[in-house]
């Protein structure tokens, strides 16, 4: 059983920064792609980032290209999102998750993801 605990999240003004964590058990964390996502009150839950396994590739969402980004430190099974220039609208619960499925979908779409964080919320104030 794979385990993902998110932390960092919290309270910011806008224009702020915040770097969000993602800690992951097991010993096969280098063998996967992860990537994080954010649900906002009363929406679909949005791609944000993603990181290849060797940490070579990265790919973002359209609404956070050139402010976030993502990392990974596969000696500490650990992968992180650095959050710069945060606005109101990046107000949501931000999950971390691990790419354990192949459909041929691409890493943006999450039915490819199989073990999910419980979430970290972050609220930028305006």
């Amino acid at each position: 059983q794979v385990q993902l605990v998110e932390s960092g999240g919290g309270l910011v003004q806008a224009g702020g920064s915040l770097r969000l964590s993602c800690a992951a058990s097991g010993r096969t964390f280098s063998s996967y792609d992860m990537g994080w996502f954010r649900q906002a009150p009363g929406k679909e839950r949005e791609f944000v980032a993603a990181i290849t396994r060797s940490g070579l590739d990265t790919y973002y969402g359209d609404s956070v290209k050139g402010r976030f980004t993502i990392s990974r430190d596969n000696a500490k099974n650990t992968v992180y999102l650095q959050m710069n220039s945060l606005k109101p609208e990046d107000t949501a619960v931000y999950y971390c998750a691990r790419r354990g499925q192949d459909y041929g979908l691409g890493l943006r779409v999450d039915r490819e993801y199989d073990y999910w964080g419980q979430g970290t919320q972050v609220t930028v104030s305006s």
